[in-house]
């Protein structure tokens, strides 16, 4: 399957401020299960990026914008060819839980074993565990899709509830939340359980029949757990599925403050506003980068969102006048 995703990011600030410095884990990966087609990036007021690979391998763009401004904007565009994922087994051998014991597995992935900044073992967790009967008394694969199950089950999917840097406990004290706080309450059973497992970021194509209760025009998150015999398998608990072709990763970490899309520091004494747009669609005709950053600043007008729908329908509908014109050309 062939995706292309459109990100756009816009930092809104109540006073000039200067000095703007960001990261960015925005540029898909490449793996057995996805290959980065192609993958343009830029910013208003224009930068210059650098890239870099963090300690996990993500893509990790760094820019600085040193005049004075009061709206930042970032716009990504990817385009990434997806392949079916394998078919897992229903269940493994009592015997996986050896060999996750084993001094060689704890210590090549002790980082995903670890509690980390937004994924604890406290109270709540094990109130939570108790209250939903969640064992590991099966063997780990039939234990991790259980616990994929309940998590789906247990919580109310509620977006605008908890921000980005809420703990586990919003979210279990109340059972409601968003992708990322499933993935973390998730990704902290399976490390209490002695399963590596680790936060992946990304897009969801949802498609025109599927029914998944994940925003289709926002960022999305869900686990991967590593298991000796099968490699490391990506659980969606906000869906009650497994990762799949529609599932489009962009970064891996401990959890969500190793791989945020943004995350920047700048100079000066100002409210900001952060305002996201994201569409992911089938891939239809090749258009070189530049030529769609062309036609959508001529689309959009005035305003560089294209969070409304009118906007994207402009955007799609100035891609497609290209397009028949090349077909007329040819």
């Amino acid at each position: 399957m062939m995706l292309e995703i459109f990100h756009e990011t816009r930092f809104i600030y109540s006073d000039p401020v200067r000095e703007s410095v960001m990261e960015l884990w925005m540029q898909p990966r490449s793996t057995q299960t996805q290959r980065l087609v192609g993958f343009e990036m830029e910013c208003q007021p224009r930068a210059k990026f650098f890239m870099y690979s963090d300690w996990l391998s993500n893509s990790v763009y760094h820019y600085d914008v040193p005049a004075s401004h009061k709206e930042l904007v970032i716009r990504a565009i990817s385009t990434i060819e997806t392949k079916p994922t394998e078919i897992w087994p229903t269940a493994l051998g009592h015997e996986e839980w050896d060999r996750l014991r084993s001094d060689w597995l704890t210590e090549k992935y002790w980082d995903f074993l670890r509690p980390s900044r937004f994924v604890e073992d406290d109270s709540l967790l094990q109130r939570f565990i108790q209250e939903r009967s969640i064992e590991s008394a099966f063997d780990p694969l039939t234990a991790v899709r259980a616990l994929n199950t309940a998590i789906y089950g247990a919580f109310d999917y509620t977006p605008g509830f908890t921000a980005a840097d809420s703990p586990i406990d919003a979210a279990l004290a109340n059972r409601k939340g968003v992708c990322q706080d499933f993935a973390h309450i998730m990704i902290a059973v399976c490390r209490h359980w002695g399963i590596p497992a680790r936060y992946v970021s990304g897009y969801l194509y949802h498609g025109d029949n599927a029914r998944e209760r994940s925003t289709p025009d926002a960022t999305h998150a869900w686990v991967e757990c590593f298991l000796p015999s099968l490699g490391w398998i990506g659980f969606d608990p906000t869906n009650d599925i497994l990762a799949n072709e529609r599932h489009i990763s962009v970064a891996v970490g401990r959890d969500y403050s190793d791989v945020p899309p943004t995350r920047g520091v700048f100079k000066g004494e100002a409210e900001s506003k952060l305002e996201v747009a994201v569409m992911v669609r089938p891939a239809r005709h090749s258009v070189p980068a530049p030529d769609f950053m062309r036609l959508a600043s001529q689309a959009r007008g005035p305003s560089p969102l294209f969070v409304k729908k009118e906007k994207t329908n402009n955007i799609l509908l100035a891609l497609q006048q290209q397009q028949q014109q090349q077909q007329q050309q040819q």
